[in-house]
C-alpha cells in the first residue's frame, strides 16, 4: 500500500500511474495544451473513479537516458506538487517532454503547468 508523499496535502490520493500504451493513445486524440517545456494532454475517463492518473512521455529525440531520466523526475515533481489540488478528477494527465524543458527553471515550468490547466479548464 503506497502512502500519500509528505508534501501532498492531506485528504489527497496519491497520483496513479498510466502504463498502457492504449491509454497513451487515448489520451493523446483529448484536449492538450502546449507550452515551451511541455504538452499537456488530458482525458476524461468517465469511468466513476475520481482518480487522477499521469503519464510522462519523454523521447530519445531529447537527450540520451541521463538527460531524459532526469527530466521525467522533473514532471513527476511537478505533477505530485500541482496535480492534487489543480488537476481534473478523473482524468488522465500526460505531460510529454519538449525541447526546452530540460534547461527551464522548475518554477516557470511550475507556473506552465498551472497556466495550462487554467486554460484547459476554460475550454471544458
Amino acid at each position: 500500500m503506497s502512502q500519500a508523499p509528505a508534501d501532498a496535502p492531506s485528504g489527497a490520493k496519491p497520483l496513479a500511474t498510466i502504463r498502457k500504451r492504449a491509454d497513451f493513445l487515448a489520451c493523446n486524440k483529448a484536449r492538450r495544451q502546449p507550452m515551451p517545456g511541455f504538452v499537456l494532454l488530458v482525458r476524461e475517463r468517465h469511468d466513476g473513479d475520481d482518480a487522477m492518473r499521469l503519464g510522462i512521455t519523454v523521447t530519445k529525440k531529447i537527450g540520451g537516458a541521463v538527460v531524459r531520466n532526469r527530466m521525467k523526475r522533473r514532471f513527476r515533481a511537478l505533477a505530485r506538487a500541482i496535480l492534487p489540488n489543480g488537476g481534473f478528477p478523473g482524468a488522465d494527465h500526460v505531460l510529454i517532454g519538449r525541447e526546452g524543458g530540460i534547461e527551464r527553471d522548475f518554477a516557470l515550468l511550475s507556473q506552465e503547468l498551472e497556466k495550462a490547466l487554467r486554460k484547459l479548464r476554460r475550454t471544458a
